[in-house]
């Protein structure tokens, strides 16, 4: 049965820029839930260098010989995308009712997977009949008899392959101040909260007529039709996991028996050791500056890591792409493809599978807008020599 997506929260839904639907986002959400997007652990440090280090990498323009027509499709992992985009997983989606499923459906309306956290809010099931090319991401969290019955239940489910994501410290220490994000919405919790949530109508209007505020809780680390964990108590379960091994990570790329991304990456001894324990694709990640603060931007440790594996394993990158020439400077510099987080998470705010729609719109256009300017065909034809990189900015930790 297909599941019923809302309707647009406004008559006037196009946005411009991913700038525009960040500003929309904050405008239509309670404080607490637009914080939580903006999560960074500490200072910020890692969050801002992130976004600010594609700024210091000009593209070369050409005026005689743009090309039109270009090509962009890649694939992923055995899944063939539109273009170098895909959908980061992302955690308890309650920014709007629909959740995972509408960021599912847009990705699938516009040719591109699906990452799907294993503490999102919406069954596998229903996400997979929404966009088949989905993969699922699992933290090493439990007992190793707990991940296998994950593993099992998204492979029946019918992913399409298993993203392990290493870089998560879950650091609430933020300068700014930490949301409050309650363990349940009971009675207590809500009437605390009311303040922040009456003030915006529409956002709690669109949950309650889709059957309640969001829970908090997340279905797909038990059996289907079992009642899943909160979040925190899922947060606490990894919290007394023993941190993986590497012969962990091979185990559980066994266990899963198909295409496997490891992502966290940011050493070049850490991507060997990932070819090493079978892995089929990396991503070099910081957590979106949610892991350990002052880390270097996921892009300026692109190229190294790109140069030692990028022959033996697939490269990806996720962090701070905001628009489509950052993929096409990430693509340059050695990734197959990008994920992408916030910019979706805002556009979901903004306008649901319309507002996820217009995100990768906006990517594709800037993509295609780069190729033209600087006239290259296609985006496999990209390298360095397309960019203008200054000497201090690639790193190899």
């Amino acid at each position: 049965m297909a599941t019923r997506l809302s309707t647009p929260w406004t008559k006037n839904p196009w946005f411009e820029t991913v700038s525009e639907a960040q500003r929309r986002a904050r405008k239509r959400l309670p404080a607490p839930v637009y914080s939580a997007l903006l999560a960074g652990s500490e200072a910020g440090v890692t969050v801002t260098e992130n976004v600010t280090a594609f700024s210091r990498l000009g593209l070369r323009p050409v005026t005689v010989g743009q090309t039109r027509g270009h090509e962009m499709a890649t694939s992923v992992m055995g899944v063939d995308l539109s273009m170098p985009v895909m959908i980061s997983p992302t955690g308890v989606q309650a920014v709007h009712p629909d959740g995972e499923v509408a960021v599912a459906q847009a990705a699938r309306n516009r040719g591109t997977a699906v990452g799907l956290s294993s503490f999102a809010s919406k069954p596998i099931e229903e996400v997979v009949a929404a966009n088949p090319d989905l993969f699922f991401q699992v933290y090493w969290t439990g007992s190793r008899e707990d991940m296998v019955r994950r593993l099992d239940r998204a492979r029946q489910a019918g992913a399409k392959g298993l993203i392990l994501t290493t870089d998560w410290s879950f650091s609430v220490g933020r300068d700014w101040g930490s949301p409050e994000i309650p363990e349940r919405i009971d009675l207590r919790s809500a009437l605390r909260l009311a303040p922040s949530v009456v003030g915006k109508p529409r956002w709690l209007a669109s949950f309650l007529s889709n059957g309640g505020v969001p829970d908090l809780t997340v279905p797909n680390l038990v059996d289907p039709g079992q009642l899943g964990p909160t979040f925190f108590g899922a947060y606490g379960e990894w919290l007394q996991t023993q941190p993986p091994t590497w012969e962990d990570i091979a185990w559980i790329i066994r266990e899963w028996g198909g295409p496997t991304m490891v992502k966290g990456i940011m050493q070049v001894e850490e991507a060997r050791r990932a070819v090493d324990a079978g892995a089929t694709a990396i991503s070099v990640s910081n957590h979106g500056g949610n892991n350990l603060d002052s880390t270097p931007a996921a892009i300026r440790m692109l190229p190294a890591i790109a140069e030692a594996v990028g022959d033996q394993v697939e490269v990806l990158l996720d962090g701070g792409v905001r628009r489509g020439s950052d993929v096409v400077k990430a693509v340059a510099l050695g990734a197959r493809a990008v994920m992408i987080g916030r910019a979706y998470l805002w556009g979901l705010a903004a306008n649901g599978v319309a507002g996820v729609e217009n995100v990768l719109d906006l990517m594709r256009g800037g993509i295609e807008a780069s190729l033209t300017g600087m006239g290259v065909g296609s985006v496999h034809d990209l390298g360095p020599q397309h960019l203008v990189i200054p000497d201090d900015f690639a790193l190899s930790l």
